[in-house]
């Protein structure tokens, strides 16, 4: 795969964020495939076009311990495809904590796997309506903008509330290294590569404030330009994609752009959704109110001892819906108001089963209908409930650039489920008619 020329590889920490980097790629002008868990030669050679390669995880939502045991294989493999730059992606909130999704562990895994000096970090992305100044993070909510401590959800996030701005500050609970910052006042100097150098030299992680396309831009040229000085490790969000994408293009190494036709509409969808956030709720009542079927299911019920018959009857509800030619969204919760997350936390490993029960439901939805498109909604939610669909890879099928980071995708794979056209959105993702748009193809 080395041979290939990648310029990127990545590994998401969890399923939406994957694709969110896959449809900035695409949208990029490169080809890239997502694969689900680590490929075999013959899968990944079906892929020798792609010039980005990423590999789906789990890990925002695990333990420092579990990431030492599956990060450091995962990272191993990532070097060995030898692209220019291998990225660690995180959410472009940061919520993460010591205990669950600890940032600073998985940095300090992948600066030990790929020998670096000093790890670059990257999280605003103005195209995502995120922004870096100073250190500290402001992410918007329905057209206004708030400090992330601030933020009506993030702040208040079921389980990795962000309570800190200052993201050095934040991410100084999660790991000894020593870090420092690349600030905007720097990045509009003269001098600006004199000065990362300087930091990337003192510091274990650099952060590279982004608040604008300008900046934006500035840093995917310096992150460019040491990638080849030891510095190929990068922690970030898409922005790291957005920053590099306008210097590839800039230095003609990718085309800048790519046309994707619209797949256009389905006659039903089917929608799994263990989001409780509330612009997921928006969205849910959105599609109610536009001819979509609800079907309420019990969190507590499909991760407690009696989960059979809850899938069961969640199945049995969603087909009949199905059946009579409407689509249909199955769901846990309605907004933060309906969040069982406290109870769900007294049993061990729920949420994971929550998830899994989840993709159960959908792919007998998707099976026994035979549908042609589907959608699971909630980033931790997707990672283990598209593990339930035997889903080897993803590519992308049609970006949406009213709503960035959720894009439909085509699902490679056995049986039933390969072709299938499915997209997973993370919880504060989206416009409130995204639901209709998936289904509407365009």
């Amino acid at each position: 795969m080395a041979a290939q020329n990648l310029l990127l590889s990545y590994y998401g920490d969890d399923l939406t964020g994957s694709t969110d980097v896959m449809e900035a790629l695409e949208l990029g002008g490169v080809p890239t495939v997502l694969f689900m868990n680590q490929p075999d030669p013959s899968l990944l050679a079906r892929f020798s076009h792609c010039r980005a390669v990423g590999l789906a995880g789990t890990s925002r939502s695990e333990t420092p311990q579990w990431m030492e045991e599956n990060l450091t294989p995962a990272f191993e493999w990532l070097k060995g495809l030898g692209a220019a730059i291998c990225h660690y992606k995180i959410c472009s909130t940061f919520d993460s904590s010591p205990a669950v999704g600890s940032i600073g562990r998985a940095t300090e895994i992948g600066r030990r796997i790929f020998g670096g000096a000093s790890v670059p970090m990257v999280v605003g992305a103005p195209q995502l309506k995120r922004y870096t100044a100073f250190g500290n993070l402001f992410a918007a909510f329905r057209g206004e903008y708030f400090r992330i401590d601030r933020h009506p959800v993030m702040s208040r996030h079921p389980v990795t509330p962000m309570n800190e701005a200052d993201l050095l500050a934040h991410l100084s609970h999660q790991t000894s290294l020593s870090a420092g910052l690349v600030d905007l006042a720097a990045l509009q100097a003269d001098d600006v590569a004199q000065t990362v150098d300087q930091a990337m030299k003192n510091r274990a992680i650099v952060l590279f404030d982004v608040e604008s396309r300008q900046t934006q831009r500035r840093v995917g040229e310096q992150i460019w330009r040491i990638h080849d000085q030891g510095h190929g490790f990068v922690v970030g969000s898409s922005g790291v994609e957005y920053a590099l994408l306008a210097e590839w293009a800039g230095k003609g190494i990718v085309s800048g752009h790519a046309s994707f036709a619209p797949p256009g509409p389905v006659d039903r969808l089917a929608v799994v959704s263990g989001s409780v956030s509330p612009t997921t709720e928006k969205q849910i009542r959105f599609a109610l109110a536009h001819g979509f079927d609800g079907v309420e299911m019990d969190a507590m019920r499909l991760v407690s001892e009696g989960a059979g018959d809850a899938i069961e009857q969640a199945v049995a509800t969603g087909l009949a819906s199905l059946a009579k030619g409407r689509s249909v969204i199955l769901y846990t919760a309605l907004g933060p108001q309906a969040d069982r997350g406290a109870e769900i936390d007294r049993i061990e490993g729920a949420r994971n089963t929550l998830g899994r029960a989840l993709g159960t439901i959908l792919r007998r939805l998707i099976v026994e209908q035979k549908l042609k498109r589907a959608v699971i909604a909630g980033g931790d939610t997707s990672s283990h409930a598209l593990g339930q669909l035997a889903i080897d890879a993803l590519t992308v099928r049609m970006p949406l650039p009213q709503s960035p980071g959720s894009p439909l995708c085509v699902a490679h794979g056995g049986g039933e489920i390969d072709g299938l056209e499915i997209a997973l959105k993370g919880g504060q993702v989206g416009t409130d008619a995204y639901f209709e748009t998936i289904r509407l193809g365009s």
